[in-house]
């Protein structure tokens, strides 16, 4: 799950489209699936944000605990590469971690700008806003777009030493394989010296994983079933949720925490004139939270062409706040 989800802005007609495009291609397909970077509408936003309060969901604190009680050793090793730099945050939402390192930086008097990137415009000219009052000294450069496309401007605005930063464990919102080719191309926007502050949850207790995904509660199926409801009410489906049920599984072996949506009949749902078919007990896969080992991740770095340069953990070792340098 993405830990930092941003409140939903006037969609334009591109954005209907591809919308519907998206949900029409993964609902023909085989497996079934729906991508779930459109769980967050206004009522995702909402459910995500009683899930991170769910005591299951151990990821809340994880992160936000190295980012406030090891903020010395994160800007210490941050700094090593030399300055001035540009601090990059990708998918920046309201920067709750981030804003304890870059108050430690200009505490030390670090030579840097940030420079969020953020497909939200409003996140972004609320960060622009708001950080430098709160930050006092800071030196602040929104970016609204995608990740890459923005990478590139960051790189045409100053030729500065880059440090970015990829939080919150979202390197496993992707397929081992996709996450693989994400750090790819990241490495491809980067130059020999620059770093990469990724967040990465580790496995663990298999029964603790799957119970983050799974509370007693019930509302990571009432966030699931919400994809549903955005779809009827934006594209006119008529999705039955009574029909229905939320299923969570997580593999020890390869690290996959999977989430999906099962059919409990044999039923047809219209979306836009398309009839979507399903048999009982066929699934849609909704999302996967990949967890890795310590040397998964440096493998990982390593294809990519970067070095690990250290390991940040939380006190109980089951969050690394991995930084990498570009080789």
């Amino acid at each position: 799950m993405i830990l930092t989800p941003t409140a939903p802005e006037k969609q334009p007609e591109n954005h209907y489209s591809q919308f519907l495009h998206d949900v029409l291609d993964g609902l023909s397909a085989t497996p079934k699936h729906l991508q779930s970077k459109y769980f967050y509408d206004e009522q995702g936003d909402k459910l995500f944000q009683d899930i991170m309060n769910c005591p299951e969901y151990y990821l809340t604190g994880l992160e936000m605990e190295i980012f406030t009680q090891q903020t010395d050793l994160l800007a210490h090793t941050i700094r090593k590469g030399g300055e001035p730099f540009d601090l990059i945050e990708l998918g920046a939402g309201d920067a709750t971690k981030s804003i304890h390192l870059l108050r430690k930086l200009v505490e030390m008097g670090a030579h840097f700008e940030y420079m969020p990137i953020d497909i939200s415009g409003h996140v972004i000219s609320e960060l622009e806003a708001t950080l430098p009052i709160s930050v006092p000294g800071l030196k602040l450069t929104g970016l609204k777009g995608e990740y890459f496309e923005m990478l590139a401007k960051a790189s045409a605005i100053s030729d500065r030493r880059k440090v970015v930063m990829f939080l919150g464990s979202n390197i496993g919102n992707m397929p081992v394989e996709d996450a693989q080719e994400f750090c790819n191309s990241l490495r491809q926007h980067l130059s020999a010296g620059d770093m990469l502050l990724m967040g990465v949850d580790l496995k663990k207790n298999p029964n603790t994983i799957r119970a983050a995904y799974d509370d007693k509660g019930g509302i990571t199926k009432a966030f699931n079933l919400n994809l549903l409801t955005r779809i009827n009410r934006e594209l006119g489906a008529d999705f039955d949720l009574s029909q229905f049920d939320h299923f969570c599984s997580y593999d020890p072996e390869n690290g996959a925490c999977k989430s999906y949506l099962i059919s409990l009949s044999e039923q047809v749902v219209k979306i836009q004139g398309k009839s979507i078919r399903f048999e009982k007990d066929e699934y849609i896969w909704m999302e996967i939270s990949q967890k890795y080992t310590i040397d998964q991740v440096d493998e990982m770095a390593q294809r990519a062409g970067f070095t690990p340069a250290d390991h940040i953990f939380d006190s109980k070792h089951w969050f690394v706040d991995a930084m990498l340098v570009a080789v």
